[in-house]
């Protein structure tokens, strides 16, 4: 790896103060909504409420870091019974009929405030990766292992807000430069105060119009 950020460390606490406060209000201002959405997830189809996936975290220069990501479920429980980890793709018929909704939404990611809390995961940062994708995406990608060197990976992010969740590997070859432009701006806590408003004021929009995936 080439480990090319330098994350200020004044940022850095600041970022997580930021994280902590919008987190418990982001918390207190759902948690009405989670006995309405777990209802329609069940009576939709069988299977968990929750649905826990583990990811690839933050990357140091002796370890990477893993953690188990939460969400509502939005596929069928056996979705990957037979063909493994694989991409969700559009139109994909292993989500549900509620599934669709939560993701246009994106209220599907709501748990990971808990991860949030744990200190696994920020509100924003690069999407965490799947172990099972991790290797390939490291060899097919310049400098894809660089992105989360120092920076904590998150709900959303500025590759979220420009262009959305993964379907290929084109998709991460192309959000790959947006993740390491919103590692660059933690470089003081201008530039990140700056940037993580606009990232979240542009996710409220993806959210309440429904722009999803």
């Amino acid at each position: 790896m080439n480990y090319t950020f330098a994350i200020d460390p004044l940022t850095s606490h600041y970022k997580r103060g930021f994280d902590l406060l919008l987190t418990t209000l982001g918390l207190l201002l759902t948690l009405p909504l989670y006995p309405l959405i777990a209802l329609a997830i069940k009576l939709d189809s069988p299977g968990p409420i929750f649905f826990s996936q583990l990811r690839i975290g933050k990357s140091m220069p002796n370890r990477v870091e893993l953690f188990w990501m939460i969400k509502f479920r939005t596929m069928r429980s056996d979705a990957e019974l037979k063909s493994g980890a694989v991409w969700a793709t559009k139109s994909d018929p292993r989500i549900t009929r509620v599934g669709h909704l939560l993701r246009k939404t994106r209220l599907d990611e709501l748990p990971q405030f808990i991860n949030v809390l744990r200190g696994e995961m920020s509100l924003i940062g690069p999407r965490p990766e799947r172990p099972g994708f991790y290797h390939k995406l490291e060899i097919e990608i310049p400098f894809f292992a660089d992105r989360t060197y120092g920076v904590m990976p998150g709900i959303t992010g500025l590759a979220q807000v420009n262009q959305g969740y993964d379907t290929s590997i084109e998709d991460v070859r192309s959000k790959v430069g947006f993740d390491h432009r919103y590692a660059l701006a933690l470089d003081n806590p201008l530039s990140w105060i700056k940037m993580d408003l606009d990232i979240t004021l542009r996710t409220v929009m993806v959210m309440l119009m429904g722009r999803g995936q």
